[in-house]
């Protein structure tokens, strides 16, 4: 098996405040320490009444005017954090720039309990958490493939060399 790390850049991310309302864009409100998917958009839930929108590259403008009207606030916040994805495969997959690809017998939560308190073994697909991963501020989604990392930019090189640290252990 392999564990494969990627980063993901550019993603939009939204900063959205609300204080009544069951969706946004169509999509669901997720409850507390959950992310809903749909319409191309993963809703994350940050607190009471603050969520995250998380899109594909490029549709800042488009989701902060059609969030204008649904919202109390919209805040473009893509340049906080950097996303990366971690993903375990059976197949093994080629090295590409800034990305790294590990083989090992265990799975990508095998890597993440090196630095992370949360039991990510029972964690069902859904959960979103901001945790500390290594003394790092991070948002951590559960995906049935894997999780997705929200690390601030700043940490980033540090967050990746972490991640390379921790996985030592299972390169072959």
């Amino acid at each position: 098996m392999t564990v494969d790390a990627v980063h993901e850049p550019f993603r939009t991310q939204l900063t959205v405040r609300l204080r009544e309302g069951d969706t946004l864009l169509g999509v669901p409100l997720p409850g507390p320490c959950t992310f809903t998917s749909g319409n191309d958009v993963d809703i994350l839930w940050m607190g009471p009444d603050e969520y995250l929108v998380l899109a594909e590259p490029g549709r800042q403008a488009e989701l902060e005017a059609a969030l204008s009207g649904e919202c109390d606030a919209v805040v473009d916040v893509s340049a906080q954090r950097n996303v990366y994805r971690l993903s375990g495969s059976d197949v093994p997959r080629a090295k590409c720039p800034n990305d790294v690809t590990f083989e090992h017998r265990q799975s990508p939560a095998d890597v993440l309990a090196h630095g992370c308190s949360i039991d990510l073994e029972v964690a069902p697909p859904g959960t979103c958490v901001q945790t500390l991963l290594a003394r790092t501020g991070i948002v951590l989604m559960v995906r049935e493939d894997g999780f997705t990392i929200l690390v601030r930019q700043s940490f980033s090189d540090y967050f990746k060399a972490w991640l390379a640290d921790a996985s030592l252990e299972y390169v072959s």
